[in-house]
Parts: structure tokens; sequence; C-alpha cells
């Protein structure tokens, strides 16, 4: 997946929200640390050089020295110098492993019993005990790899915290449950280091857009040995499989199966004596389908969230996957639930119900009636903390105007018990910033957010240049209601822009859609018509609008001083994609489908298809940035990118970072620096 670091500063929220000083205000609102029971939270408070606790009644606000319950110490297990280690509860270690290999993402079964890792891509199990080991597979090499999952699965499907880890273990320890990735036909990417005297060449298995995938086949093996027992999928057929989610008795394994195509999910349940499957789900969309991220077991069923009516709903199934009932309905987003109370049949969720830039909670019945908002005000609500009988949360609560406050909430009555606010009479008003939300209401009537910060000072009748900065990828927006009080982002001769456009998320799935098959045109529609709107502003600059990102940001930074050349002057692009035929399948075919099946959308999305309108219009400068290591977005779109600008005998300026990888972090100081002087050089005048 494509991601960014923001280093503008512009969406960073300073300081801890719930707990401690935000930089630049005097006030600071109390440490909550969690619940002691249902009457009462704890509160951390310096005293001096130490930390004390306090157990404060909710009712009466009494507080009470509180000494946490001594917690029995769990087991857990490590790999040190390549080898796995266990670490019993008593923090006594135990080394289990002693080769020459490498152990990977060992992990411990639930029982505590054993530890399943990967070694040389074949996947064993340790018993802890008596060191008794057992080998599942027998065929890993550099293309098979068993347990530790292919490349494009770790980025796109697994994430990144999987660690390539794909191996699960059953809730009764009793299996194991794994992918076989098959590479052999996936083509090769070589990734050059150029430290040491002889460098290091790092060879990459990345299916590109249209390329042959991984085979891939889910199986399952007992603890104790023996025969895999492969689900009945055949690995040769063009697919995808998600991750996996045992039943709370280890009896199935619920596999999620994709076409390539991406338009229809599938839930299996697999037999895991036998392999074979019975289907309990399906969803359809016309453009594509996302997977399930989590499974919320319930004692008649399981909940999940999904969007195929446009906005993302809580559904509850029974355990044959039959649809129950559905449980929220409104223009909900960013759902996620945050407790399922089985005994009172309430579901406590947060979501995007009320306004797409801000964060509200809700509870709704298992019939689905009674869906009731718990937080209040037209603020952004976060860090909600729910007490252990539901009568009362916790909530922090902004927005753009508002300092934020810490409020303990009755939760039948709404009665709302302010415990800290950071508003301060007293602080400077010059130390705080100036952001105004802004909303635009497209042709087709999307309505997007933006949020601008303005310069410090300033002046009535001078013209500043627009610092503007995007990330663009589908459903990732930029623009959230929240209170910052730090100078530290604030610039006193620009006026910095957020925006996002209508498939940030903010308009639910039917936003997005347009994305589909059509990837960088309604994204730039949208940021144009944000730029011709502050155009209207007296105090904009519009011939200096300079635009940066990351990622897609990258990619939209360059597309928009090309494609959109006659709005956009100069940008910092950093490690951005330039031509859809150079990402990656999964994520690319997700929103375009494959090459062969689209070439005209592949065509138009492409920065190169736009490069003679680079420079057409007056000055503009763009700044190419790249990690020479970037294992996700290859340098080699910056390299072709650059390749091309010298074929056609136009003006850029390129920074490469050796050895980075992508959206780095070891040379972030530089990276800022390197970006504060870019804008000093094309966005400040010399009579300013």
């Amino acid at each position: 997946m494509l991601k960014s670091l923001l280093i503008t500063g512009a969406l960073v929220v300073l300081g801890s929200v719930c707990c401690g000083q935000q930089v630049g205000m005097k006030k600071s609102l109390p440490t909550i640390t969690g619940w002691k029971d249902a009457g009462h939270y704890i509160e951390q408070v310096r005293e001096g050089k130490k930390s004390v606790l306090y157990a404060v009644d909710v009712v009466t606000g009494k507080r009470t020295l509180y000494t946490p319950i001594a917690r029995k110490a769990a087991a857990m297990v490590k790999v040190s110098d390549g080898e796995v280690v266990y670490i019993a509860p008593d923090g006594s270690p135990k080394q289990l492993t002693r080769t020459m290999a490498e152990e990977k993402n060992p992990v411990l079964s639930p029982d505590g019993k054993w530890v399943a890792f990967t070694r040389n891509n074949d996947l064993y199990a340790i018993e802890v005990a008596s060191g008794r080991e057992i080998r599942y597979t027998t065929d890993g090499s550099d293309v098979i790899k068993n347990g530790y999952a292919s490349w494009v699965y770790y980025e796109e499907i697994l994430g990144r915290g999987s660690n390539y880890r794909s191996f699960w273990w059953s809730p009764d320890s009793r299996n194991l449950a794994f992918l076989r990735c098959d590479d052999s036909r996936v083509p090769v990417y070589p990734l050059y280091n150029v430290k040491g005297q002889h460098g290091q060449l790092e060879v990459n298995r990345y299916p590109r857009a249209g390329d042959p995938n991984p085979e891939v086949s889910m199986g399952i093996v007992p603890v104790e040995g023996g025969s895999v027992v492969w689900a009945a999928f055949d690995p040769k057929n063009d697919q995808y499989f998600g991750t996996p989610f045992w039943r709370p008795d280890g009896s199935g394994l619920l596999v999620q199966w994709m076409p390539r195509e991406q338009n229809n999910l599938k839930l299996y349940d697999v037999d895991p004596a036998t392999g074979s499957k019975t289907e309990i789900y399906n969803e359809e969309q016309s453009t594509w389908v996302e997977w399930i991220e989590g499974l919320h077991w319930v004692k008649d069923g399981f909940m999940m969230i999904r969007d195929f009516d446009g906005w993302e709903q809580i559904y509850l199934h029974h355990s044959d996957g039959s649809l129950k009932q559905k449980l929220t309905s409104g223009r909900m987003w960013g759902t996620k639930i945050t407790r399922i109370d089985e005994k009172n049949r309430q579901v406590y969720f947060t979501s995007k119900g009320e306004i797409s830039t801000r964060n509200d909670f809700y509870c709704v019945g298992f019939n689905g009636k009674n869906q009731r908002r718990l937080t209040f005000g037209e603020y952004n609500h976060k860090n909600i903390m729910l007490s252990p009988d539901n009568r009362y949360f916790m909530t922090c609560y902004d927005n753009s105007s508002t300092p934020t406050r810490l409020g303990l909430v009755n939760v039948k009555s709404g009665k709302v018990n302010v415990l800290g606010d950071l508003n301060d009479p007293g602080i400077d008003p010059k130390t705080v910033e100036r952001k105004e939300m802004l909303w635009l209401t497209t042709e087709d009537g999307f309505k997007i957010p933006a949020i601008i910060y303005w310069p410090s000072g300033m002046k009535e009748g001078k013209r500043y240049p627009l610092d503007i900065h995007v990330y663009g990828g589908p459903n990732h927006g930029s623009v959230s209601d929240y209170w910052s009080s730090s100078s530290s982002t604030r610039d006193a001769d620009c006026i910095r822009v957020v925006m996002d456009h209508r498939g940030s998320g903010h308009c639910g799935k039917a936003g997005m859609n347009y994305m589909h098959r059509n990837l960088g045109k309604w994204e730039m529609t949208d940021y144009i018509a944000w730029v011709k709107l502050l155009r209207t502003y007296p105090n904009v600059d519009s011939t200096r609008v300079m635009i940066s990102g990351g990622s897609y940001g990258g990619y939209m930074t360059t597309l928009a001083l090309t494609y959109g050349a006659e709005y956009f002057q100069y940008g910092y692009a950093k490690f951005g994609v330039m031509d859809w035929m150079l990402y990656d399948s999964h994520y690319t075919e997700r929103y375009m489908d494959r090459p062969q099946d689209n070439p005209e959308g592949y065509r138009a999305a492409s920065v190169f298809t736009y490069l003679d309108r680079y420079q057409s219009r007056g000055p503009a400068m763009l700044r190419i940035v790249h990690g020479m290591m970037d294992d996700n977005v290859h340098m080699q779109n910056s390299m072709q990118l650059v390749d091309t600008l010298q074929q056609m005998n136009k003006e850029f300026e390129l920074m490469l970072f050796p050895g980075e990888r992508h959206g780095w972090m070891r040379k972030m100081k530089f990276t800022l620096k390197d970006l504060r002087d870019f804008k000093k050089r094309y966005l400040k005048r010399e009579d300013e």
C-alpha cells in the first residue's frame, strides 16, 4: 500500500491529547490511564520526580491512592542472534533453537506449550518443555515460502505489521494454518545498495500491474505433525487470499477469497481435517471490494463492518454466515467497534457519522434499534475510554477553534463533567495557529474539506504564496477538525493548505468509486477546483502555488505540475508513482483493473502523458525526491521521469537518499531542511 509520512507539520497532532501538555500551552490535561472498576477511573499525577496513581470516584471526585494489582506475568518469545528464545513468566530465558539458519517470527501457541516459527521459508514448531522440534514443510526455497509471505501479500494484504508472517495458531492450539506462496513466475526487481566497497544487490519478487502473481495455497497442519491438509482451492487460479479467521473453538477456518479482479469477496468455512470448503458469505461490487479487517465473534455468530451500501455499517451474521441483522445506519465512515456487550445486547462503536472530519461515539442494539450518539457538540472526540459497566466514558474533544477538553460523560443522562481544559485566556494569541475549515461542493454534489493555516500577522493587501500538502490515495483523508496550539508549524510567509478530494473517504464509497479505472483524474479535478476557489481570496498569490506530498502524494504532486500546470508552479514530490504500470499488481489493479483491460485508463493516469505541459506556462520547478532502496515505490519511477525530462530539455531538481526505503525516518531532519530550502528558493521574493 502506498503510504507517506506527513513532513510539513500541518497534520501532526502536537503532544498527547488526553494527557500531558500540548506544545506551546501552559496548561495540561489530567493523565487518565484506565478504569479501576465501574465507579473509579485511574489518574496519574506527577508529584516531584515521582508519578503517583490515584483512584478517582466518578460521582464525588474523591481521590485515593491506588496500587495496581500485580498481574501475572505472561511468557513471551523473541529472536535473539537469529535464535528463538523463550522468556518464562518469571523472566528467565531459555534458548530453544541452535542452528546456522535464522529463525523468524516466533509465535507462542495459545496454551503456551509450543512456539511456531519459520526457518529458510519452511514452517516449524518446537515444544517448550521438551525442546522437541517438528518440521511441517520441506520444500522452502527462495521462491517457495511456507508461513512467510510473498512481498505483495506482506505489503498489500497482510500488512507490514505482519513482518511477513503468514501462519496462524488455532485457538485450541491443535492446528496451524499457513500460506504457501510460490513466487516462481513472479518477475524479479533488483535493488542496489551503494554502501560498502562493492555494494550489495537485493533481489525482490515484485509483481507489477498485469504481471503473474504468486501462486498461493492455504494449508492446515496438526501441531503434533503429519500431512498438511490443503484447503480445496486451485493454486493455479488467479486469486487472492486475505487474513483468515479461526472459529473461537478451532472447529473451522474462515478463509477470505477474491478473484484477481477484486470485485468479489467470498468467505469460506474450511474443515481443518479434510480441507473441504463451504461458502458462507458472498459480496460483489461493481468497482472493488475491501478485505474484512476483523470478525467480532459473539455467542450466536459474528459481526463485521462492510461498505457495500455506500457507507460503513456493522452487520450481525449467524455462525453459518447468513445475515441476521444490519445494526447501524446513516453516513458512517471510519467505523470501529469499541465493545460488544452481549449481556445487554449492545454494541459500542466510533465513527464519523455526523460529519466526515470529526469522530463520534455511538451505541446500538443487537436488533438494529435505538442507535444513538453518545458524544456531544460539534467536536472531534478521541481516546474514548468506556467504563467496565458501560455507564460512563472518557472523551478528549476539540475542534479547530476550541482547545482540547477532557470530559467524563454519563451514558444515560449525557451529563458531562469537564475534568480538564486547555483553554488559557492568558496565552499569547501570537503563539496560537490561525486556521480555518473550508468546504467545497463539487459540480456533482460532493462536499469535501480543506483546512487553511493563515500566516501570522497577515497584512492587508499583501499576496502570499500557497503551500499545499496532499496525500490523495483512495480512502486516506488528510483533513481532520482538531485543535493545535503550537507555533512550531506556523509560517509567516505562506498560506498553508491541506485539502482532500471526493475519494478521500469523506463522501463514502460513492465518492471513492469515481477513482475506479481513473486514478489521478478526479483527484486533480477536485484539487484544481480548490485552487480556483483559493485564487478568489485577495491575499492569495496565484503565481506562487506549491504542492508537496509523498508516495501517492508524490504522484499527486508531479501530476499537479504536469496535468495541472495551469494552477500549480512548484512541487516537492517524494517517492511517487509516475506510471501505474510500475506499481504492484494488487494495489494498482484494485482501482485500475489490469493494463490489458484498461489501456486508456493507464495512459490517462500516467504522469508521462502530460510532461509536455510542465513549465509550459512560465516559471515552474519540480524537485524529485526518492530513497534508493525503496522496495515499495521503486526508484525506477523517479529515474524514468528524470530520463524523460532530460530528453525533453526541461529543468528539474533531484535529491536521492542512498540506502533509504519507503518513507524513511533516519534522515528526517535533513529532509525537512531540504523542503524548507526549496520553499525559500521558489516561494519567497527578494522584496519580502
